[in-house]
């Protein structure tokens, strides 16, 4: 087996997803510096952070947090090209696995019942190949152990790109297009809300105000990526 792996390793080396230099030996999907350098926000320790002012008065989230911030051409903005547009599903794993290390150890993440990704719409799934969402959900579940409940929401409605979208066209564009699939399931639970990038927070807002339909419901937010303070 491990010829094998050097075989393949020598025809198909292995390139950090960050900054695109070779893997050393020992290093996996991310090479030791760009872990090291990768600018952590440490917004999971603060319960006032800006990204959870955000929300305040729109929805009511027990706590908000992103893993990183990105820039246009820094090396998380690459990590989460990788993930969405050139099937690099290690990348998404990787980013996970950060966001679950950092809120297993913070005090407003504790007791989360079930993490939640943000569905896409099957028909944008199907196109893609996966869900980015459930890639990071599923980096999450490794290092905390929380169950990932893919299911939890359906998205109903295909909608277009929400790139070039203002603030409020965004809102417009996906304030109902989500739906609770089995409310009684989640009753009285603490969910972990889970996307790639929050930028103005449409979507998450909008998958906010339905779960918050649930009785009882307490939920969190953590995106791998964050615009850069």
């Amino acid at each position: 087996m491990k010829i094998l792996n050097h075989l393949i390793s020598l025809f198909y080396p292995q390139v950090c997803p960050a900054c695109g230099n070779l893997l050393m030996k020992g290093e996996e999907t991310v090479c030791l510096s760009c872990r090291y350098l990768l600018p952590k926000t440490h917004y999971e320790n603060n319960t006032e952070n800006p990204l959870a002012q955000m929300f305040w008065g729109q929805v009511d989230f027990h706590a908000v947090t992103a893993e990183f911030f990105f820039s246009k051409t820094g090396k998380v903005q690459h990590l989460l090209h990788q993930l969405k547009y050139e099937g690099n599903k290690d990348a998404g794993f990787f980013l996970g696995q950060q966001i679950g290390e950092s809120i297993s150890k913070a005090e407003s993440f504790q007791g989360i019942d079930f993490i939640v990704p943000i569905p896409l719409h099957p028909k944008k799934e199907f196109m893609r190949g996966y869900n980015q969402s459930y890639v990071i959900a599923q980096g999450i579940e490794d290092k905390t152990k929380i169950p990932v409940m893919k299911d939890a929401l359906r998205r109903k409605t295909f909608t277009s790109t929400q790139t070039k979208k203002s603030r409020e066209e965004r809102w417009e564009n996906v304030k109902d297009i989500f739906e609770v699939v089995d409310a009684n399931r989640l009753k009285g639970k603490h969910l972990l809300v889970v996307d790639d990038v929050l930028t103005t927070g449409s979507t998450v807002m909008a998958a906010g105000k339905t779960l918050s339909t649930i009785e009882d419901v307490k939920i969190s937010v953590a995106t791998a990526a964050c615009a850069s303070a």
